[in-house]
């Protein structure tokens, strides 16, 4: 191998080198250091909320055991599904004691070597595995037959009851805790989805904050009213720091924005005016500022009549300032309107005055420009002519 070729062979192999070593920083950067670059966020993209409550009082953590119906919904699956086996499981045994309780008390057992003559409390109870047996029998009234109740005991038949009115309870409890879970309207919420960014561009001649909502069922959304909430830190005069201090952001179609018609991808805007919080922010700030901004759509379920609420939330990083949405509806050639989720998310770049009070002032100056001003000043004075011209 001659000079030239080593010398191409080193340079490759430096190059290579060096590439390695640069996706290598990048890959370790982004895993152990991205995380801690990330903002906090009160609400997550899918509606979660990220708090945690501490130092609660014992006497404010029995307060969620005396509203046990809606703490059993709030549990995950994998605790309510552990609770209604445990609920199932723990009856049946409970009361299978009891009825070998009855049996040995009432010396039915063969141990016992009973009388042909002998009556017992329960038939063919021979143990404790025919008890749990026929305590299953009793509670899910199965009733096979071949262990009955006889009326000779009255505790028996008091525990019978006793069991029957239970098993009901636990069952309707139970079930219902199941049924209701999986009917939520908080799982019809996760068919209603925002653009991944919001964007800010000119709409009308104004300013405006837009984002693009979606339902992805042909089932509407009764009485939909959408609004934001804008988090962020503030000082009072007072020298007081609120953490998550609110403002009220008012999202708008065309339409208003109650009563949506939410049968096909709504893009919903915020005018940035006098009166917006992202009005003194500007293309060059706004991946600088601290704030979340919260946006909320509630609605009544069609076929249900329940009432849902969707939640997502946008940080500075996720506000792209000087762009639109890319078209979404189209019709086609048999009269149908189609509507394409592959440009949902997808912006473009568009002219966009880099602040708010920019497109303000170019505007004023253009209506003064059309407009003449009176000088309050300026009076008229009317000079007499003298003809000094002698004939």
């Amino acid at each position: 191998m001659d000079t030239s070729s080593q010398n191409m062979l080193r340079m490759l192999i430096r190059v290579l080198t060096e590439r390695m070593f640069k996706h290598l920083r990048k890959w370790f950067v982004t895993h152990f250091f991205g995380h801690s670059r990330q903002r906090a966020r009160l609400v997550s993209k899918d509606g979660r909320c990220n708090i945690e409550f501490g130092n609660v009082e014992a006497q404010s953590r029995f307060i969620f055991f005396v509203d046990i119906w809606t703490t059993v919904l709030d549990l995950k699956w994998r605790y309510k599904m552990t609770i209604f086996i445990s609920a199932f499981l723990g009856s049946w045994f409970f009361f299978g004691l009891l009825w070998y309780a009855v049996a040995y008390i009432h010396k039915d057992l063969p141990e016992f070597h009973p009388s042909v003559n002998h009556t017992p409390c329960v038939e063919n109870i021979n143990g404790l595995t025919s008890a749990f047996l026929f305590s299953l029998e009793t509670q899910v009234t199965i009733g096979y037959g071949f262990r009955c109740v006889t009326e000779q005991c009255g505790t028996a038949i008091f525990l019978l009851i006793f069991q029957s009115i239970l098993g009901v309870i636990i069952n309707s409890f139970m079930c219902g805790a199941i049924l209701a879970k999986i009917s939520r309207p908080k799982k019809r919420a996760k068919t209603i989805t925002f653009s991944k960014n919001a964007v800010i561009s000119k709409r009308g001649g104004k300013l405006c904050l837009l984002i693009r909502v979606a339902n992805l069922r042909k089932s509407l959304l009764i009485g939909s009213h959408i609004y934001g909430k804008l988090l962020r830190t503030t000082v009072t005069p007072e020298g007081e720091t609120i953490i998550l201090d609110q403002i009220n952001i008012n999202f708008v179609v065309d339409a208003g924005n109650e009563n949506l018609f939410f049968i096909s991808p709504l893009t919903i805007y915020h005018v940035i005016d006098q009166n917006s919080p992202f009005f003194n922010m500007a293309a060059e700030t706004l991946p600088q500022q601290d704030f979340e901004l919260v946006v909320f759509l509630d609605g009544t379920v069609e076929s249900t009549s329940a009432t849902c609420q969707v939640r997502t939330s946008y940080v500075p990083e996720e506000v792209l300032w000087g762009y639109r949405f890319a078209p979404i509806v189209s019709k086609t050639k048999e009269g149908k309107y189609r509507v394409d989720f592959h440009n949902f998310s997808k912006t473009v770049e568009v002219e966009t005055p880099h602040c708010a009070l920019c497109l303000y002032n170019e505007r004023d100056a253009r209506a003064r420009i059309k407009r003449g001003y009176d000088n309050p000043n300026f009076s008229l004075s009317e000079v007499s002519e003298t003809d000094d011209t002698k004939m």
